[in-house]
C-alpha cells in the first residue's frame, strides 16, 4: 500500500468515525478521476500537448546521437576482430565517451521534461484543488476522494469527474 493510499484509507476511516452518530443518509462522499480531469478537460489537453510536443522534440534531438552510437556499436563487433588492438581499444573509448555523453543529455531531458511537467501542471492542480472544494460545499460533501487513492468500488452516482471537469473549464475561460 502507498503512503499516499495509507493516507486516504486514514482520512477516509476518520471520517467515518467521526460521522457514526449521525444518520447514514448524511454522510455523502464524492469521487473523481484526476486523469480524467487532465485528459478531457480543456486546462488539461493544452498543459498536456505543450508536455507531448517538447518530449518529441527531445527525443528527435537525441536519436541521431543514439543511432550514431548503436551503429559504432555494432561497427565494433563486427570489424573488432580484424582491426589492430589499437584501433579496437580507440573505437571501444570513442564508443564509452559517446555513451556517457548520451547518457548526460538524457538525463538533462529528463530534467527539463520534470521542471516543464511541474510548470504546466501545478497551476492545473491548485485550480483543480479550490474547484473540488467548491463542488464538495456546494454539494454538501463530507468527504471527495481521488478514484485511484485506493477506493475499490463506488457507485456511478458518486462520480464528480464530469461537474469537476465542467467547473474547470469554466474557470480557464
Amino acid at each position: 500500500m502507498s503512503l499516499r493510499t495509507g493516507w486516504m484509507a486514514v482520512a477516509l476511516l476518520t471520517a467515518l468515525f467521526f460521522c457514526a452518530d449521525v444518520r447514514a443518509a448524511e454522510v455523502k462522499i464524492g469521487v473523481f478521476n484526476i486523469q480524467k480531469v487532465i485528459t478531457q478537460s480543456s486546462a488539461g489537453q493544452v498543459a498536456q500537448k505543450r508536455f507531448e510536443t517538447r518530449k518529441k522534440e527531445l527525443e528527435t534531438q537525441l536519436k541521431p546521437e543514439a543511432d550514431a552510437l548503436a551503429a559504432l556499436k555494432k561497427d565494433i563487433e563486427q570489424k573488432g576482430s580484424v582491426w589492430s588492438e589499437e584501433v579496437k581499444t580507440d573505437k571501444i573509448r570513442e564508443a564509452q565517451k559517446r555513451e556517457r555523453e548520451l547518457q548526460v543529455k538524457a538525463e538533462d531531458a529528463r530534467f527539463e521534461l520534470k521542471q516543464l511537467e511541474a510548470k504546466e501542471f501545478e497551476p492545473l492542480m491548485k485550480a483543480l484543488q479550490g474547484i473540488v472544494e467548491k463542488v464538495g460545499k456546494d454539494g454538501n460533501y463530507t468527504m471527495i476522494v481521488e478514484q485511484h487513492a485506493g477506493v475499490m468500488y463506488f457507485s456511478p452516482t458518486s462520480d464528480l469527474t464530469g461537474a469537476i471537469i465542467k467547473q474547470l473549464d469554466a474557470t480557464r475561460k
